[in-house]
């Protein structure tokens, strides 16, 4: 039996870094989002054993460290069963883009091999074989609008935001987020011998910010949403406006701007182009090279999108998908 299975990506809005923790991973603060661009994911079961990986992509691993290896090989023995698995990948999404593609792949690979065993693998038992395949995997098994702590791997869902049209744009330059957390360390470092201040600030500072955006946007048009109409405008104006409003007044920002940007000039420039095509936010997603600009309608995402390929940057346009879009559109 083969199963095809949507892969979507994901953009954090904004993302904090914080100290070291005791087991080698960086305190962080982000709000993953989930996009409709997707990789497709199909994943077959033959009688026999061993996992084969396949993909379209030559940048992608076809060994024991592809996620999809990762996440099957698990699933088989949570599942207490023998097969021969394909996982044939069909990519789409950017390979280290800072996209989430590697981990989305790993998380379809799992629910599409659960479908084509046939059986049924317990929500905790996912979830802890997400945790171990990598840290920003389980935000997959939740979708829409995501809280990350801990090192990513720790997921809460939010009340989604209203729908968002983005313009995403992703240079052909290969960031390791590895070397873009050295640098973070490196730069803190310096920071702290100068302020006598660590990275516990920003990630509290980040906290604050994030709690206060979610306490007086998200919250309050959800309880404005299920008010009885009155002609009243909603609080905040214009759902599809507010939430990028929200996001700047909060001054909600991408920590690994401040170390990949210096070494990485073109891709400062990229988002200085999409402030200046009309973005009400503009960022970068995970460590890079992704970054993405927030926009008013789809009209002006499209137009946007148009404008800066015409000029040689591979920007595409989409928009954001909420939890129940996220699980009904997977396997349609």
């Amino acid at each position: 039996m083969s199963i095809a299975v949507r892969s979507f990506a994901k953009i954090n809005l904004g993302l904090k870094i914080g100290p070291v923790r005791t087991d080698g991973f960086h305190e962080l603060r982000t709000i993953y989002q989930t996009l409709a661009l997707h990789d497709v994911v199909r994943v077959e079961v033959q009688p026999g054993s061993g996992i084969e990986i396949r993909c379209n992509d030559p940048r992608v691993p076809l060994d024991e460290s592809n996620t999809c290896y990762k996440a099957a090989d698990r699933v088989l023995k949570a599942a207490k069963a023998s097969a021969k698995v394909i996982v044939q990948i069909d990519k789409r999404l950017p390979v280290q883009g800072g996209m989430g593609a590697g981990s989305s792949n790993a998380v379809t690979t799992m629910l599409g091999l659960e479908r084509a065993l046939e059986t049924r693998i317990s929500d905790e038992d996912k979830m802890r074989i997400a945790a171990e395949v990598g840290s920003d995997v389980p935000l997959f098994l939740i979708g829409g609008t995501v809280l990350g702590i801990g090192h990513g791997e720790e997921v809460y869902p939010l009340p989604d935001l209203p729908c968002m049209h983005l313009v995403v744009v992703t240079p052909p330059i290969a960031v390791s987020t590895p070397k873009a957390f050295a640098h973070w360390d490196e730069l803190v470092a310096r920071e702290s011998e100068l302020t006598g201040a660590g990275a516990t600030g920003t990630i509290n500072k980040f906290s604050q910010a994030v709690y206060a955006w979610l306490s007086e946007s998200v919250f309050s048009r959800a309880v404005s949403a299920s008010e009885p109409a009155s002609g009243v405008p909603a609080v905040g104006g214009d759902r599809a406006e507010t939430p990028l409003l929200d996001l700047v007044r909060a001054g909600i920002e991408n920590d690994f701007e401040r170390v990949v940007f210096p070494e990485y000039p073109d891709l400062r420039e990229v988002k200085r182009v999409l402030q200046r095509e009309g973005a009400r936010y503009a960022s970068l997603s995970g460590s890079g090279s992704t970054l993405y600009g927030l926009f008013g309608s789809g009209e002006e995402a499209q137009a946007a999108a148009a404008r800066m390929s015409a000029a040689g940057h591979a920007a595409i346009a989409t928009t954001t998908l909420t939890r129940d879009e996220y699980w009904q559109q997977m396997f349609a």
